[in-house]
């Protein structure tokens, strides 16, 4: 029985903490060794190297209220392993990248890149090996994201991706004479780009590759579900009804072409003053939360419109390399954690075809 409970117990705070419904048996183990002394082994398929001293604490409280619970030592073991998800049929593949996460607005704005450097920071703190595609072809932010400015190295033909605060990345930025240079390129050009960004660059065994869409859902949205064997989604948008109308039409992009959506962030959500502590929604109120019900998925966390933000970001220094223990730091964790963990889930019976796109 005490097996039983103290296994129940970790399910639950692991289901509550990473908001899901919940937590397959395969993940977590209890023996007892000898008499009220019991081994828990959690073997889960993401990274989790810092949060899960949060878990296991929360695990010791729950334990703590059963008074009929007789416990003389708890030996944890953590292990964690990245789950690849299958690549969709006839899919080119990238045999380096376990898996492919398209962070997406469908409206510029919003933030978007600023929560894909962020999120894949949080995921390399946490232990994983991560990069990040910039395929905003016309729009490129993430060297000044990352406050990169050397341009990368050729092996052969191929790109070598640049390496900062211990995550990949490629962009077009990186290849052009100045940050000031437009790209004025037509569409078959800027997919062939895009194509090339991804395929040609030599990446590095990589656990997730994060890549920052740009707004809409044009050729580089139908090159990327066509051609690249994307894992998941995971939506950004802001509070206001205006944003929430371009918003909607990723969601309906991502659906129809077949691509599983892993959840929506709401970014801006709202002001904290520092200095009368008042809580303002300057955008509106709960709109990522609506627009998740609407689509029955899961609303990752919210994130508040914050100088330290734009002031990292502007630097070059992200706030979660800047500012690691920082409220917001810690809030892109556990947003970066429920991603990861919800792909995990979805990794097993992922098995489709890219989905055939009808231009009426």
């Amino acid at each position: 029985m005490s097996v039983s409970t103290i296994a129940n117990s970790v399910k639950n705070v692991l289901a509550a903490a990473l908001v899901i419904t919940s937590i397959p048996d395969t993940w977590v183990q209890v023996i007892e060794n000898k008499e009220n002394h019991y081994t828990i082994t959690l073997v889960l398929p993401f990274v989790h190297d810092k949060i899960h001293l949060l878990w296991q604490n929360a695990i010791l409280q729950d334990l703590s209220k059963d008074n009929n619970l007789k416990i003389n030592s708890l030996e944890w073991k953590w292990q964690s392993t990245v789950a690849a998800m299958d690549t969709p049929v006839g899919a080119k593949t990238l045999p380096q990248v376990k898996n492919i996460i398209a962070i997406a607005s469908g409206k510029g704005g919003v933030g978007k890149s600023t929560v894909t450097t962020n999120l894949a920071l949080a995921l390399a703190a946490e232990g994983a090996r991560v990069g990040i595609l910039d395929a905003d072809i016309y729009g490129p932010n993430q060297p000044n994201l990352l406050g990169i400015t050397e341009k990368p190295q050729l092996q052969g033909k191929a790109l070598i991706p640049m390496l900062k605060y211990d995550v990949q990345s490629m962009s077009i930025g990186y290849l052009l004479d100045s940050a000031q240079t437009p790209v004025i390129w037509r569409g078959p050009m800027v997919s062939g780009a895009l194509q090339q960004l991804l395929y040609d660059t030599l990446w590095h065994e990589l656990d997730y590759l994060l890549i920052d869409m740009p707004p809409g859902t044009g050729d580089i949205q139908l090159t990327l579900a066509q051609k690249v064997p994307v894992s998941g989604a995971v939506i950004v948008t802001t509070p206001q009804d205006l944003a929430l109308l371009d918003v909607q039409k990723a969601v309906s992009m991502f659906k129809k072409v077949a691509v599983p959506l892993l959840g929506v962030v709401e970014n801006m959500a709202y002001y904290h003053c520092p200095n009368c502590q008042h809580v303002d929604a300057i955008f509106g109120e709960a709109g990522g939360k609506r627009m998740a019900e609407m689509f029955d998925l899961d609303l990752l966390g919210a994130l508040p419109l914050n100088t330290d933000i734009r002031r990292a970001c502007d630097a070059g220094v992200p706030l979660v390399v800047a500012e690691p223990k920082s409220e917001i730091a810690q809030l892109y964790q556990h947003i970066a954690v429920k991603m990861a963990a919800r792909l995990a889930l979805r990794a097993a019976p992922m098995k489709r075809r890219f989905a055939k796109i009808v231009v009426e």
